[in-house]
C-alpha cells in the first residue's frame, strides 16, 4: 500500500511503525472473508482492509477522528482472525491500536459513552471493586430479562453465584510437590479471579503437582489488555510497567529466578507476550519487558513442557468435550492444536467446533459496548457448539468461558480444570453442579 507520510511525521516512532505496517498490505482481501464483523454487516469499512484505510487517513492527515471512524474501529473485535488469514503478515493488531489511541486523543465521544467506557476501564482491572459491584448488582439480576440496552447487558453479565476471594489471587509462593522442576510466576489477573477463582486454584494445584514452584508476585495485576482495546494506550503501558517491575524482581533473585511467566487467560497472555513491543521505546523498561515477554507462556505450553500426559490417569465416564479455541489463543498466540492434543492425551473425546475460527463475541468489553453484534456472534457459536453433541465445553480464556456459559445449557470450564481432573485432581465444580 502506498503511503504519504512526510519526513517530519516519519521522525515519530509510532508513525514510522504505522508506515511500515501499511506498506506491507497488498490489498488482496484475504482478511475480509475471515472477519466476523464483515460477515455480519457486509460493509467494507467493517472489514480489516476498510479499517486499515480509515487508520491510514487518520494518521497521514493527523486530523481529528469523527463518529464514523470511531464507530467502525469500535466494531472491531480485535479477534486477529485477519492476521491468521493474511498472506503478507500485515501487523493489523498494532495498527488498529494506533488508530484507537488516535481516536481517544482527538474524538470527543458523547457523554454517556465516555462515562461508560471510563467506568469499565476503571472497574474491571480492580478485583475488589469489581466483586463489590457484582454483589451490589446481584439482587437486580432478574430484571435483566426486561431491561433493554447496556443496563440489561450489564445485569445479564452478573454471575448467579459470586465466589469468595481465593488464596491463589494473593501474593504467595506455592512450593513444588517433590523435586522442583521449574519456578514460574503466575499472573493472577483481574476479572478472572472474580468470575472464576477456581481457575487459578486449579492451575496452582496442577503445576505444583507436576513439580513447579508457583509464585504470585506482589503488585502484579491487570495485564492492560482492557485499556489497550479501549484506546487508552498510556493506561495499558502503566499496567505493563507495573507487571514487568514485579516479575523482574524475581528474575535474578537468590531462590532460582524464573523459568516462565504463566498466564491462564489467553487474552492476558497475548498482551503479556507483547510487552516487549509495548514498552520498546521506554528506556527504563524496554530490556526487562523484552525478557518478560520472552518468558511468557500460556499454561498449556508449560504443561506440555512438563509432559502432563505421563501423569494422566483414566477417569471413569469422561465426558465428550468440545474445545473452543479462543481467538486470543489461536490467532493472537498461534496456539490452536496444543490444548486439544493435551485433552485428547488425557483421555477425553474431543470434538471440533464448526467454524471454530470465528469469535464468540466476548472480546473483553465488546460484549457490553457492542451488544447487538456480540449477541449475533454468540448465537452462531452456541449453534455450532450444539452440533458437536459435547457434554462439556473447554476453553482457555475467561471472557469466552463467561460469554458461552451464559447461553449454553451444558457446563463450560477452563482447559486446566479438565487436565487437573484427568491427572489426579477433583472433578470440576461446574460438572458436579450440572449433575445436581
Amino acid at each position: 500500500m502506498q503511503t504519504n507520510f512526510s519526513a517530519t511525521q516519519l521522525a515519530d516512532p509510532q508513525l514510522a511503525e504505522a508506515n511500515q505496517i501499511l506498506r506491507a498490505c497488498v490489498h488482496c482481501g484475504m482478511c475480509i472473508t475471515a472477519c466476523p464483523t464483515f460477515r455480519l454487516l457486509g460493509d467494507e469499512l467493517d472489514s480489516p482492509r476498510g479499517r486499515i484505510y480509515l487508520v491510514k487517513d487518520l494518521l497521514e492527515t493527523g486530523k481529528a477522528a469523527g463518529a464514523l471512524v470511531a464507530t467502525h474501529l469500535d466494531r472491531c473485535l480485535t479477534c486477529l482472525s485477519c492476521m491468521t488469514a493474511c498472506p503478507a503478515d500485515v501487523d493489523y493488531r498494532h495498527l488498529v491500536d494506533l488508530g484507537r489511541a488516535h481516536i481517544e486523543r482527538t474524538y470527543r465521544r458523547p457523554l454517556r459513552e465516555r462515562l461508560v467506557r471510563r467506568w469499565l476501564a476503571w472497574l474491571l482491572p480492580r478485583p475488589a471493586a469489581f466483586r463489590l459491584a457484582l454483589m451490589a448488582a446481584l439482587p437486580f439480576r432478574p430484571a435483566a430479562r426486561v431491561l433493554p440496552g447496556l443496563l440489561g447487558r450489564l445485569l445479564r453479565s452478573v454471575p448467579a453465584r459470586i465466589e469468595a476471594p481465593s488464596p491463589a489471587a494473593s501474593s504467595a509462593t506455592f512450593p513444588a510437590q517433590g523435586a522442583r522442576r521449574m519456578r514460574v510466576a503466575l499472573l493472577a489477573g483481574c476479572v478472572q479471579q472474580v468470575l472464576s477463582p477456581a481457575i487459578n486454584e486449579v492451575t496452582v494445584r496442577l503445576l505444583t503437582r507436576l513439580g513447579c514452584e508457583v509464585v504470585i508476585a506482589p503488585r502484579a495485576g491487570c495485564c492492560g489488555a482492557l485499556a489497550q482495546h479501549l484506546g487508552e494506550a498510556e493506561a495499558a503501558r502503566r499496567a505493563a510497567r507495573r507487571n514487568v517491575a514485579a516479575w523482574a524482581r524475581l528474575l535474578d533473585d537468590k531462590v532460582g529466578g524464573l523459568d516462565a511467566v504463566v498466564i491462564n487467560a489467553s487474552g492476558c497472555g497475548t498482551q503479556v507476550k507483547d510487552y516487549g513491543h509495548l514498552l520498546k521505546d521506554d528506556p527504563a523498561y524496554a530490556e526487562s519487558a523484552a525478557r518478560i515477554a520472552g518468558l511468557a507462556r500460556d499454561v498449556t505450553e508449560v504443561l506440555d513442557s512438563l509432559d502432563i500426559s505421563c501423569s494422566a490417569r483414566p477417569v471413569r465416564g469422561l465426558p465428550v468435550v468440545a474445545y473452543h479455541s479462543a481467538c486470543s489463543l489461536q490467532h493472537g498466540q498461534r496456539i490452536h492444536e496444543l490444548p486439544r492434543r493435551l485433552l485428547t492425551d488425557a483421555g477425553f473425546d474431543v470434538r471440533d467446533v464448526p467454524q471454530g475460527h470465528i469469535c464468540c463475541g466476548s472480546a473483553g468489553t465488546y460484549s457490553l459496548l457492542e451488544g447487538e453484534l456480540s449477541e449475533r456472534l454468540l448465537a452462531e457459536k452456541i449453534a455450532n457448539l450444539s452440533r458437536t453433541g459435547a457434554e462439556v465445553v473447554a476453553a482457555g480464556n475467561i471472557g469466552c468461558i463467561a460469554q458461552i456459559a451464559g447461553a449454553f445449557p451444558r457446563p463450560v470450564v477452563h482447559t486446566v480444570e479438565l487436565l487437573d481432573w484427568a491427572s489426579g485432581g477433583p472433578e470440576p465444580g461446574a460438572l458436579m453442579r450440572a449433575r445436581r
